[in-house]
């Protein structure tokens, strides 16, 4: 039945069917079809599952320029990439109901920082991927799994595709099974042991000269593969399932994310930004797991790194906040997952009149938690160090929504994958009494759902 309407939205009421990713596996084929994954059923971390494909309109940058392409039509553009998206937002009536009414979707890259900061050229480019790829989505599925309603929501180019879409969306497809996926060498690394070693002495100079007060530092984790990445995607929500999960369809590149870290959500022009610093494995155990937790909790490292972060988020988000609104309602929670523990803060804060959530997003980006403090110079470190560049890695993927609502990740426990290769990455973050081989375990701590996923997917 078709709840609510306003002239240029619809909201229609969906059979609730839990399992969306098997209802988006009907798309997962097309360009630019997303899928945002709460983790769900598996996890009760989310709420919403979200999906979309056939976008009005594409923005890829690459470098400082743009293609923005429409109906056929491309044009070029060389303004900032966070204004040429908010040019394409143009204010909608929004139903409550659900988080996304439509708008912009897709990823950001931890590159695109070059487009804010002025940073050295130093690390590799084998990425060969956009800096940002970002469609304009007039309808999306929104599985709210708390209230057990689905829904699909915005507008069709015309009355018959959205009849179609209801249909399609109505009841589960019966598909194949995917195309298989294969990895077919060793998983490589960026950095040997003692490479790591090198880059480590290096922060810790930086460190004690006063440079810096923490530098995230990881590695790149390489493979070649050749099939389906979906359903390699499928297989990793199995392994590590997680609430700011993801799969990106993008042309030439499709990403697979298992985040468990927010970075920014705008609701109403409230602001809330979730840091994650502090990580242990989990262990095999309840009692060894309760342990680790007690352990994280009572750190005064990970406490001290944790609070630096929040300290320069706060300082990123009262850019564009009312003065004043900015909180820190929830200091050093842990939050367990599939492979680790962590410890996460909340910032909290209100944005100014006339603030538009990619101002925050441009405001904040990238993410204070993967660099570093102070920002700017622990980004020049880990040009220096790292010897590639991070792609989307610690960038973010996110939705801004006509509305001016937002929610976005950090790209963390991500995957992508183009031109025959999968990469992954891992690092953390790097303070004064750091100790080199507990750092470098982190790596394998941190990256072992995707090292388990590859070597389960090796022919």
């Amino acid at each position: 039945m078709d709840v609510m309407s306003h002239p240029l939205q619809q909201l229609y009421v969906l059979p609730y069917l839990s399992e969306t990713a098997r209802l988006f596996s009907s798309i997962a084929q097309q360009p630019w079809a997303i899928f945002l994954d709460s983790g769900l059923p598996e996890k009760r971390q989310g709420r919403y599952d979200i999906f979309v494909a056939d976008p009005v309109c594409t923005l890829v940058t690459n470098g400082q320029v743009t293609l923005i392409s429409t109906s056929g039509s491309q044009v070029t553009s060389t303004q900032d990439p966070f204004e040429l998206i908010k040019q394409h937002l143009d204010p909608q009536p929004a139903f409550a109901e659900v988080p996304f009414n439509g708008g912009a979707m897709g990823y950001f890259s931890y590159d695109l920082g070059r487009s804010l900061e002025s940073l050295p050229e130093i690390s590799q480019d084998a990425e060969h991927i956009p800096d940002m790829a970002i469609g304009i989505y007039h309808w999306a599925v929104v599985v709210d799994h708390q209230e057990q309603q689905s829904y699909l929501v915005g507008r069709a180019r015309t009355a018959e595709q959205w009849q179609a879409l209801i249909s399609q969306f109505s009841t589960y497809p019966n598909l194949k099974e995917p195309s298989p996926f294969q990895v077919n060498s060793d998983i490589q690394s960026n950095m040997t042991a003692s490479g790591y070693a090198d880059a480590f002495a290096k922060i810790k100079d930086y460190l004690k000269e006063g440079d810096c007060y923490q530098v995230n530092l990881a590695q790149r984790f390489v493979a070649s593969c050749q099939g389906d990445p979906w359903a390699a995607y499928l297989k990793l929500r199995e392994l590590n399932s997680a609430p700011f999960s993801s799969y990106l369809n993008i042309p030439d590149v499709q990403v697979l994310s298992s985040s468990p870290e927010r970075f920014l959500k705008v609701s109403q022009g409230k602001v809330e930004t979730k840091p994650i610093k502090g990580t242990r494995p989990r262990k095999a155990t309840a009692e060894a797991n309760q342990q680790q937790i007690i352990d994280l909790q009572e750190s005064h490292k990970d406490r001290a790194e944790n609070v630096m972060i929040v300290d320069l988020l706060r300082n990123d988000i009262s850019k564009t906040c009312i003065s004043g609104s900015v909180k820190v309602p929830e200091l050093f929670a842990v939050e367990s997952y599939a492979t680790v523990h962590h410890l996460v803060s909340t910032v909290t804060g209100e944005l100014e009149a006339g603030k538009h959530a990619l101002d925050l997003l441009r405001s904040c980006f990238p993410g204070g938690s993967i660099t570093g403090a102070p920002k700017i110079r622990a980004m020049e470190i880990i040009e220096e160090l790292e010897p590639h560049r991070r792609g989307v890695y610690c960038g973010s993927i996110a939705y801004i929504g006509f509305d001016g609502n937002m929610d976005s990740n950090i790209a963390i426990r991500t995957l992508v994958h183009s031109e025959n290769s999968i990469r992954f990455w891992a690092g953390g973050g790097i303070v004064n009494d750091s100790v080199r081989e507990a750092e470098y375990q982190e790596c394998f701590d941190k990256a072992a759902a995707m090292i388990r996923l590859l070597e389960q997917l090796r022919d």
